[in-house]
Order: C-alpha cells, then structure tokens, then sequence
C-alpha cells in the first residue's frame, strides 16, 4: 500500500465526483432533526469533536478498512448489516418518541459523539462507498473529497441550533416523524443489499 500523493493525480473532475457520491450517502442535511434531536436530549452537540470523529474513522477506512475488517474476521457485507440496525433504531426511536439509546448526563460529550460520527456520518454505508470508491478513483481523489464533505458537515453541525429557532417544536415534530420513515427506509435498504441469504 503506497502513501505518496503526487500533485498531476489530483483530478477536479474525480473530487467532485467522489464529493457528490459522499454527500448524498452522508446526508447532513437529512441527518439535521436527528441531530435537533440529540440536542434536545443532552443539550449539547460538540460539532468540532464530532466531526473530527467522523472524518478519523473515514480516513482510517479508506486506507485500512478492509485489512481492519479482516482482522476481526468480519466481511464488509456483514459491517453494512450491523450499521442498518443501529440507523433502524434510532429511526424507531424519531417514529415512536421512544428512547432506545440511553445518554449519560455526566458524558454528554461522548453520548453526542458516538452517534453523530458513527453510525449518523461515518456509518455502514459510508465505509462501504468509500471502499467502492476506491476501484474507480485515486486515494488523494477521494481523501480529497472526504475532507470537503467534512467541511460542509462541521458548517450545518454548527447552524443546528439556528435552524431549531427557526423550524420550532411544531416543525422539528414532523421533521422528526419524516425523517424517521426515511432513515428506516435507508435502513433497510442497506439491510437487504448486504444480508446473505
């Protein structure tokens, strides 16, 4: 495995491709109630600290996520199906108002973390996009486009109280429901596509 980057192996064309693909499968825009949300439980998200998280584990992935996975004996496929579960609870828990992950006062900084970097940023199907992405694009490519997709997720983690204020508890209550059904749906997606049969 070769670490050098070489400056003529940065393609415009291939970060915003990589950019793109990232985006829509991360989707902080989508993940903003959820993130509300967590607010309103420990009242705190450390933007900063999550995304720096976030972009450790997908960094690490993209160098060594298979070799890891293997390590543990654990398949990419089987990596993918345990991510969908978590995201399927805690779409339950948006649905049904009920509180499945419990948060600890006293550490809200980690309670906050964990699932905003993993599995809400970094999930399953993060990891998996960004070992496909490696069959078509250059590592300095997509390490590139994982670092503007952190930058745009450090900006929205930041504006999320603002957008609180905006949206109020009416429209943060069917945002919540929403995005609920679509995190389910993503959920399960993710489920089917990987679960051996």
């Amino acid at each position: 495995m070769s670490f050098n980057f070489a400056l003529e192996h940065f393609s415009l064309k291939e970060i915003i491709s990589v950019s793109l693909i990232l985006f829509s499968i991360i989707d902080i825009v989508g993940s903003i109630p959820i993130v509300i949300d967590l607010r309103q439980k420990i009242g705190h998200v450390q933007s900063g600290k999550a995304t720096l998280v976030a972009g450790g584990i997908m960094i690490l992935f993209l160098f060594l996520g298979e070799n890891l996975l293997g390590l543990f004996g654990v398949d990419v496929a089987s990596f993918a199906v345990a991510g969908a579960i978590i995201l399927f609870l805690m779409g339950l828990e948006m649905i049904m108002g009920i509180e499945l992950f419990k948060t600890e006062p006293s550490d809200t900084g980690a309670s906050a973390i964990v699932p905003i970097a993993f599995p809400l940023l970094a999930g399953a199907g993060t990891m998996t996009t960004i070992i496909s992405l490696k069959t078509t694009y250059l590592t300095e490519n997509i390490l590139t486009g994982i670092l503007v997709n952190l930058l745009v997720v450090y900006v929205v983690l930041k504006s999320c109280g603002w957008l609180q204020k905006k949206i109020g508890t009416g429209g943060l209550t069917i945002l919540r429901k929403v995005f609920g059904i679509i995190l389910l749906a993503i959920a399960i997606k993710l489920f089917k596509s990987n679960l051996m049969l």
